[in-house]
Formats: C-alpha cells, structure tokens, sequence
C-alpha cells in the first residue's frame, strides 16, 4: 500500500469511524508451507481495559480456520469508496493518472475468543447490525438456545488488538491546489463512490493547503 506521509490519516478517530462504517473487511492469512487464505467477514470495534479490538467469526474447519491454528499471522483490510482520477484533470496532464481511495490495514496476531466472550461478540454485533433492535427475532438473545448451542459448535470468535494499523486515506493531498479542486470538482460529477471521494477531500482541503 501507499504508505506515505501525506497519504497517512493520524487521525485515529476519523480511521475507528472509519472501520464502524465500512466493518466488512477481508481477512487473510496463510498456512506454515505458505499458501494464503482470504475471506470476507464482518468486524466489530470492542475496547477492552481502555484498548481497542476488532472482532469477528469464522467458520471451523475451512481453509482460514485451519490456516490460523497452524499459523496466527493475519492481516484485515477495511476498504471503502474508491474512484478513478484521470490526469486530464491536472495543472499538467503529461503524467500517469491515478486511483483515489481510502483503506485501513490491521495486522497482528490472531486470539481465539472463549466461547462465553463469543457469546458477548454475537450479542454485540446482532444487535449493532439490527440497528439495537432488542425485539428484533434475529439478535442471539432472541435464538432458540439450541439453535445457538449448535452454532456455537460451528463458529469460532477471534480478535485483533489494534496496535498494528495502517490507516491510508489517499486523497490527493500531493497535488497542487489548481489540481486538487479540479479532481474535486470532476468527481462531484460521477457516480457515488467518486462524490464521497470529493467529499473527503472537501473536508481536508483548508488544512492540506494552509500547510502548504
């Protein structure tokens, strides 16, 4: 990734709201001999003794799973809008074009929740993703406790502390400001993607140019 200064967002609650926003992420990893495994699942921000976690579940017995008990290595990458940015749109446009987007890597080592701290993850994230619902016939609460009991044989819960994280929200802060307000300006005039890119930018652009 494009680990760079101006590219790196220090802003550690704009990067945690970030990550409540867009919390399907994929997770990866690989087994000892090298092979990597991939999937795609939802995450949950958890702070435990004033740090912060991210948490999730994954199925047992699949290729991630047996990948994680040979080898605890993982990587999680939050992705978000994204969007093309042609140098047609540059104070100089003999250049190569680019992509703008925003992303967090997490890294670290893999802890396998016990089966009471599983619990409380899926109470947490039913809840949270049926809007705090508490009638809602799908939050883990409202289960059958045998449907629950058997699922519970099927899943595992595991968590991430966030003390690796890569935070890059590439948005053009390289560019000259004639530049800058011209990618702005095209991409409010696309699709969704490209208007919330605009939109980021919008944001950052009095401090990027006062510093400058």
């Amino acid at each position: 990734m494009y680990n760079l200064p101006y590219f790196k967002e220090n802003n550690t609650e704009n990067w945690l709201k970030f990550i409540e926003e867009f919390p399907f992420a994929v997770l990866t990893g690989s087994f000892l001999n090298g092979k990597q495994i991939a999937t795609q699942i939802p995450f949950i921000l958890v702070e435990k003794e004033g740090e912060m976690y991210i948490q999730g579940h994954i199925m047992k017995h699949t290729d991630h799973y047996n990948a994680f008990s040979e080898n605890k290595q993982a990587l999680v990458i939050f992705t978000g809008p994204n969007a093309y940015v042609s140098a047609s749109w540059y104070s100089n446009p003999q250049q190569g074009s680019t992509w703008n987007y925003m992303s967090v890597h997490v890294s670290g080592e893999i802890n396998i929740l016990t089966k009471k701290e599983l619990m409380e993850l899926m109470r947490k994230m039913t809840l949270k993703f049926e809007n705090q619902n508490q009638q809602s016939p799908t939050i883990v609460d409202n289960l059958d406790p045998k449907y629950v009991d058997a699922m519970f044989e099927t899943i595992v819960g595991i968590e991430l502390k966030l003390d690796q994280v890569h935070p890059i929200f590439k948005l053009s802060q390289n560019k000259d400001e004639y530049t800058y307000l011209s990618i702005m300006g095209k991409l409010n005039q696309l699709g969704e993607n490209s208007k919330r890119i605009a939109l980021e930018m919008k944001k950052r652009f009095s401090v990027i140019f006062d510093k400058k």
